[in-house]
C-alpha cells in the first residue's frame, strides 16, 4: 500500500528497495504454506479447510447490521470510520486456517518460499489472480501496498512489520522480504497477512486522505453501491479469479451482502425481528435473555442457538489511562479494582452468562497460573529488582464479593490501599496531600454499557470517588480513544493462539505515545518491552507458552485495567435461510463466509411471512 514515491519514502523509513545481496542469493524449495511451530495439517494437495462445504451452492442475498455510520472505503488509516464489509474486496498473500493454532496457505501467493532460519521469505504470485479491472496482480503491488502502509496507514503497522529490513519484487510475480537480524519466527506468516492493494489505482490518489468513493480490489467481491451512512451493498465478483483456491472453495456464497446501519443495537433488535436483516451476534446477556420472544422464533422460522467459544477470551475491561497523573499510582488502580462487583452484576444484571476472566490469555495454556516456575520464572528472574514482590509470591486472584450489591470488605481493602497511596476522605471527597480531588470520567460509546457501568461508579462514590458516566456518539468516541482523551474506558484486547508481534502495539513504549495504537494504557515498561520482544522470539511453542505466561503475569500484577468477564459461547440469532458446513472451527461460528443461503428455507420464510401478513 505505498506510494509510487516508493524510494524517497521507504529510504526515509530504512525500508530501502534494494535487496542487500543478490536477489538470486534469496532462493529455497517452495512450499504452500508455513506454520509457526511444528507441521502444517494441510498437505500440498489440499482442495478445501475441513470446516467448509467445498460445493456450497452460490446465490442468495446475506444482510447484517451495522452500528453508527460511515464516512469512508479505506480501513487501513486512521483517518474516517470505514464502512462495514469493505475488506471483502481485497486479498491477502496467504490464508490463516482456524483449525490449527497459527498456518498459513497461499492465497495471492501459489508458492512460499524461506530458509530454515527464517531470514526472509519470498511469495510468487498465482498467475491467475486479477484485479477486478482485469488487470493482473504483480509483485510491484505488493512492494507499494507494504510501503504506504509504513508510510501512511495506521500505526498498528509499522509496529507489526517493524522487523521487516527490506522488500523488493525479483519479477513481476515474486517478491522477497528481508528481515532485520535477531529472531522473529512470527515475521513470514504476518508478511503473508499483507492485505494488497492496486498501485495503478491508488497512485494518483491521496492514500491518507481519499475520496469518498469504492477502490478497485481483488477479492470476491465488489461495491455495488452504497448509501452514505446507512447502507452498503457488495456484488460477488461472477468471475472471481480465486474461487477454486483451496483456502476459498465453499466460502462467501452469498452473491450479495448487505450491511445496514442502526442508531443503535436495540433499534436493530426490532429491524432484527422484522426481517431487516439476517443475523445477530449478540453480546446483552439482557437481550438474549428477553429480547427474543418473537413469533418466528416460536415458528421455527428463526434460530436461536449457542455455539461453544473455545478460542481465547479477550481482556475486556474497564481500562486505566495511566498517562494521566491521577492513574499512575499502581494502588489506587489496584484499590478502584475492588470497586467492581462482578458477582452481584453477572447475578442481577446478566443473568448468570459470563464467567469473570482473570488473565489476558484466559481459556488458554497462556495465560498465567499460579506461582511462576521453570522457563517462566528464568525469564522473570532478571527483572525481580523492577518487578512487584507479588509476582514472584502470589497467585494473581481478582477480587471476589458476596455478590449481595454491598461489597463493604473490598471497599475497605479498597479504603486501605488508598490510604497507603497517600488518600483520605475529607467533606465526603476521596483528597490527596494537595487537596486535589480523586475524580475521573468512564467515556462509552453505547448506552447499553451503562447498566454495567452506573453500579461500578456508584460504589466509587462510597469511597469518596467522583467517577462521572459519560456516553458519545461512535465518530467522538473513535477520536477521543484514538488520541488518548480519555480517563476510563471499556477497552478490549483480544489474542491469538499465537500471539507476537502484534503484542509491541498493545504494550511497548515506543507506540505508547502514538496516536491510533493499541496501547490505550499507555504503558511504557522496559520490563514489559523485554517479555514482548520473548514472545516475538520464542523458538518453539514451549518458550512461547512460557513469555506470553511471564507477560501475562507482569501486566496483571500492574493493575492496569479492571477485567470484567467473557462469554463461553457464541450467541445467535438469525432467520432459518442458511445452510453450513457440518464442522465448525473452535474459534468462529463459521458466519458469514461459510454458510450459505437455502433458496428452499428462504422459501418457506417467505410464506410463512405472507400468511402472517
Amino acid at each position: 500500500m505505498l506510494s509510487a514515491r516508493l524510494c524517497a519514502a521507504a529510504i526515509a523509513l530504512g525500508l530501502t528497495a534494494a535487496v542487500p545481496a543478490a536477489a538470486d542469493q534469496y532462493t529455497a524449495p517452495p512450499a504452500h504454506g508455513i506454520a509457526m511451530h511444528g507441521d502444517l495439517k494441510y498437505g500440498p494437495d489440499f482442495t478445501h479447510f475441513d470446516y467448509t462445504s467445498p460445493d456450497a451452492p452460490k446465490g442468495g442475498t446475506i444482510t447484517s447490521e451495522a452500528t453508527g455510520s460511515f464516512d469512508s472505503f479505506n480501513p487501513f488509516v486512521l483517518r474516517g470510520q470505514p464502512a462495514a464489509g469493505i475488506t471483502l474486496l481485497y486479498e491477502t498473500l496467504t490464508e490463516q486456517s482456524l483449525d490449527e493454532p497459527f498456518s498459513e496457505y497461499g492465497l495471492l501467493a501459489e508458492t512460499i518460499e524461506m530458509p530454515e532460519d527464517r531470514s526472509w521469505v519470498a511469495f510468487n504470485l498465482r498467475p491467475e489472480a486479477r484485479w477486478h479491472d482485469g488487470k493482473p496482480v504483480t509483485a510491484e503491488d505488493v512492494v507499494w501496498t507494504f510501503n504506504t502502509l509504513m508510510e501512511k496507514g495506521a500505526p498498528f503497522y509499522r509496529y507489526y512489520y517493524a522487523d521487516v529490513s527490506s522488500v523488493k519484487a525479483t519479477t513481476d510475480r515474486r517478491v522477497l522480504f528481508v528481515f532485520k537480524e535477531g529472531v522473529n519466527r512470527e515475521l513470514p506468516l504476518i508478511v503473508g497477512q499483507l492485505p494488497v492493494l492496486p498501485k495503478h489505482w491508488w497512485q494518483d490518489k491521496d492514500f491518507a486522505n481519499p475520496p469518498f468513493e469504492p477502490p478497485l480490489g481483488s477479492g470476491p467481491y465488489r461495491v455495488k453501491g452504497f448509501e452514505a451512512g446507512r447502507s452498503v451493498t457488495y456484488q460477488r465478483v461472477d468471475d472471481y479469479w480465486g474461487k477454486n483456491v483451496p483456502v476459498m472453495r465453499g466460502r462467501w456464497n452469498a452473491d450479495t451482502m448487505i450491511y445496514e446501519y442502526f442508531r443503535d443495537r436495540d433499534i436493530a433488535t426490532e429491524a432484527l425481528k422484522a426481517g431487516t436483516f439476517d443475523l445477530r451476534a449478540e453480546n446483552s446477556s439482557k437481550r438474549w435473555a428477553t429480547a427474543f420472544d418473537f413469533p418466528a422464533l416460536s415458528a421455527g422460522m428463526a434460530i436461536k442457538e449457542e455455539i461453544p467459544d473455545r478460542s481465547i477470551a479477550s481482556m475486556q475491561a474497564f481500562v486505566f489511562n495511566t498517562r494521566r497523573p491521577v492513574f499512575q499510582d499502581r494502588k489506587v488502580r489496584e484499590a478502584i479494582g475492588y470497586a467492581f462487583d462482578f458477582e452481584w452484576t453477572n447475578k442481577a444484571l446478566m443473568y448468570g452468562a459470563y464467567t469473570r476472566t482473570d488473565s489476558y490469555f484466559d481459556n488458554s495454556e497462556l495465560g498465567s497460573t499460579g506461582l511462576p516456575e521453570g522457563a517462566e520464572l528464568a525469564l522473570l528472574e532478571p527483572h525481580r529488582d523492577r518487578l512487584p514482590p507479588e509476582v514472584f509470591t502470589q497467585k494473581f486472584k481478582v477480587p471476589v464479593t458476596d455478590g449481595s450489591g454491598n461489597p463493604r470488605q473490598n471497599l475497605r481493602a479498597a479504603l486501605a490501599l488508598l490510604r497507603e497511596a497517600g488518600w483520605k476522605v475529607e467533606g465526603g471527597a476521596l483528597r490527596n496531600s494537595d487537596g486535589r480531588e480523586l475524580a475521573f470520567e468512564i467515556l462509552l460509546v453505547s448506552p447499553d454499557s451503562e447498566r454495567l457501568v452506573l453500579p461500578f461508579a456508584a460504589n466509587l462514590q462510597k469511597l469518596g470517588i467522583k467517577a462521572s458516566v459519560r456516553t458519545v456518539d461512535p465518530a467522538q468516541y473513535q477520536n477521543r480513544v484514538r488520541s488518548f482523551d480519555f480517563d476510563m474506558i471499556i477497552g478490549s484486547f483480544p489474542q491469538s493462539p499465537s500471539p507476537g508481534n502484534e503484542q509491541r502495539d498493545f504494550w511497548s513504549s515506543a507506540v505508547a505515545d502514538e496516536p491510533g495504537s493499541r496501547n490505550t494504557i499507555g504503558i511504557k515498561d522496559p520490563v514489559v518491552d523485554a517479555l514482548v520482544e520473548k514472545v516475538i522470539q520464542a523458538p518453539d511453542r514451549a518458550a512461547l507458552v512460557a513469555a506470553t505466561r511471564a507477560l501475562d503475569r507482569v501486566l496483571l500484577w500492574g493493575f492496569y485495567v479492571v477485567p470484567q468477564f467473557h462469554s463461553e459461547s457464541y450467541r445467535l440469532v438469525y432467520w432459518n435461510k442458511f445452510g453450513k458446513p457440518a464442522i465448525s472451527p473452535d474459534t468462529s461460528p463459521g458466519y458469514p463466509d461459510t454458510w450459505w443461503v437455502d433458496p428452499e428455507k428462504v422459501a418457506a420464510v417467505e410464506a410463512w411471512r405472507r400468511n402472517r401478513n
